[in-house]
């Protein structure tokens, strides 16, 4: 239930101690925060989350216990294979994409921009007796910001995997099938949606040091462990497009990073070469994989797969829970 809780905390527009405005519509961050709460599965489902969750005994994800609905040719439904490092290439330290990325922003600097585009995967999963097997989610957003707050946010469902094949949508209270390309949602947002109390209304520092502290500020323990920081920085990927100084920062950010270990080249599911450094606590079923550009430091992807199997969710060691490719 903490999960939960911080889920709700983040999505109050407003302080408890704030006069002005008594009560007032959600912001951006806020309504997508609350919609992750009522009707959509979690984005980023967390090892703590998921060991509270399978003790507790209650199902999870946003198409638990419901059926697939529609009709179509078979879907593309299978979770993505985990990425492999091709196991041959000499692996890059974090350090040396560190330097690489703060020469590029030397040379061509440039600012981050409110909004992002991002193909993403997940898993919906099922627990207690019937349970099936887990489906993958796959969506393709899209979000802009302009000057005055003003903003618009376009989510389609498709596989790039899989051109042409139907998906799973599990944006609702059921897991249906719709055809490659179907547009999910198409929000706009009046000028200032993007103010409030959003959490990342601030744009990301420059500086490593600053920007774990800013990290810290809106994720519990991203300040001091390596799990939480990896998923404040999915969270602000989501909200921001680093420039090439942010870009700097984050990679430094992760070259002082415990527990972050080399794994040698690799190709995304976009068809894109990088690095891959992986991340696994002791004894957690799970690891988390960041792929950079070496040219640039430039986050590509960020992979969080099973390294045990997990019987309550029909999970096998090596599925992957959640993938976001950053475009």
């Amino acid at each position: 239930m903490t999960d939960d809780l911080e889920l709700l905390r983040a999505a109050n527009p407003v302080r408890a101690d704030d006069k002005r405005w008594p009560d007032g519509p959600l912001d951006f961050h806020a309504e997508r925060r609350l919609e992750e709460l009522l009707g959509e599965r979690p984005r980023h489902m967390s090892r703590r989350l998921l060991i509270g969750v399978a003790a507790a005994g209650l199902a999870v994800a946003g198409g638990l216990g419901a059926v697939i609905t529609g009709t179509g040719s078979s879907p593309a439904a299978a979770a993505p294979a985990p990425l492999r490092p091709d196991g041959v290439s000499t692996t890059v330290p974090l350090e040396r994409i560190a330097r690489t990325a703060r020469a590029v922003a030397a040379h061509r600097p440039t600012r981050a921009r409110r909004g992002c585009h991002v193909q993403e995967w997940s898993l919906s999963m099922e627990t207690g007796p019937g349970a099936r097997e887990p489906v993958s989610l796959p969506e393709e957003r899209w979000s802009r910001w302009n000057a005055d707050g003003s903003g618009s946010l376009l989510v389609v469902a498709t596989d790039p995997r899989h051109p042409g094949r139907p998906v799973i949508d599990g944006s609702g209270l059921r897991n249906r099938v719709v055809t490659d390309g179907e547009i999910l949602s198409r929000k706009r947002y009046p000028p200032g949606s993007w103010g409030g109390e959003s959490m990342y209304r601030m744009p990301p520092p420059s500086t490593p040091g600053a920007l774990r502290d800013y990290l810290a500020q809106r994720y519990r323990g991203a300040g001091s462990d390596t799990e939480p920081l990896l998923d404040a920085l999915s969270e602000l990927l989501t909200q921001w497009t680093p420039g090439t100084r942010e870009t700097a920062a984050v990679v430094g950010m992760l070259a002082r990073t415990r527990g972050l270990r080399p794994a040698g080249a690799v190709t995304d599911r976009l068809g894109r070469r990088g690095q891959a450094y992986t991340f696994g606590g002791r004894g957690a079923p799970d690891q988390r994989m960041v792929i950079l550009d070496p040219g640039s430091g430039k986050v590509l992807g960020l992979e969080l797969s099973f390294v045990k199997d997990v019987k309550e969710y029909r999970v096998k060691a090596g599925d992957v829970l959640s993938y976001q490719a950053w475009i």
